[in-house]
């Protein structure tokens, strides 16, 4: 076998495993992703809800342990379960949905624990303003959905943030906490 002949099939054999190996693209899907938030109510309750209405990318690169999401969401799609206080956290004192309709996570540093993914670093932007966070990984994975017959990944992330630092300001004098929890229910589909 001749060199030329030799490398051509040497690439042909290693094709399949380059192609493998490459960073593949994922659409957020909106119907198993969710933005929920807990902050402690005046030393009491927690005050729950969720943000419904959202999309994105994520690109993951397995091989190569590295990838990138970009996560947003629709502050219109605001959840209690409680209308009047939807409408509070709506306004002005809080999110300030009229002048800022959309928040973001921009998130370009995977880390791994082998080849286990474990954060996600990255940057929130909400009001308008932008921070870093670490999106903790609780669980990740990816399995083949049996009825999209696609890869489908995703996983839960947790990360706590000082809201004041968004101009989330309303209550902390009165005693209303400024950490807020954000817990990140997130699945992607493979394009």
């Amino acid at each position: 076998m001749t060199r030329t002949l030799k490398t051509f099939v040497a690439a042909l054999a290693a094709a399949p495993l380059l192609a493998a190996a490459a960073p593949a693209t994922y659409a957020i899907d909106p119907t198993h992703t969710s933005v929920f938030f807990e902050a402690l109510h005046f030393g009491t309750s927690t005050n729950r809800g969720r943000f419904i209405k959202n999309s994105g990318t994520v690109v993951f690169d397995r091989a190569g342990k590295s990838g990138k999401v970009d996560l947003t969401l629709d502050m219109t799609g605001i959840s209690t379960g409680v209308a009047r206080f939807d409408g509070h956290l709506a306004s002005a004192d809080f999110f300030d949905v009229a002048n800022h309709p959309t928040a973001g996570f921009s998130g370009d540093k995977f880390v791994f624990d082998g080849d286990k993914v474990t954060a996600v670093e990255g940057v929130l932007t909400l009001r308008g303003k932008t921070h870093p966070v670490t999106l903790k990984a609780v669980r990740f994975g990816c399995y083949d959905n049996p009825m999209l017959k696609r890869e489908v990944c995703g996983g839960d992330f947790e990360t706590t943030i000082k809201r004041s630092l968004w101009g989330v300001n309303w209550g902390l004098q009165m005693g209303v906490a400024d950490d807020t929890k954000l817990i990140i229910q997130v699945e992607a589909i493979k394009q």
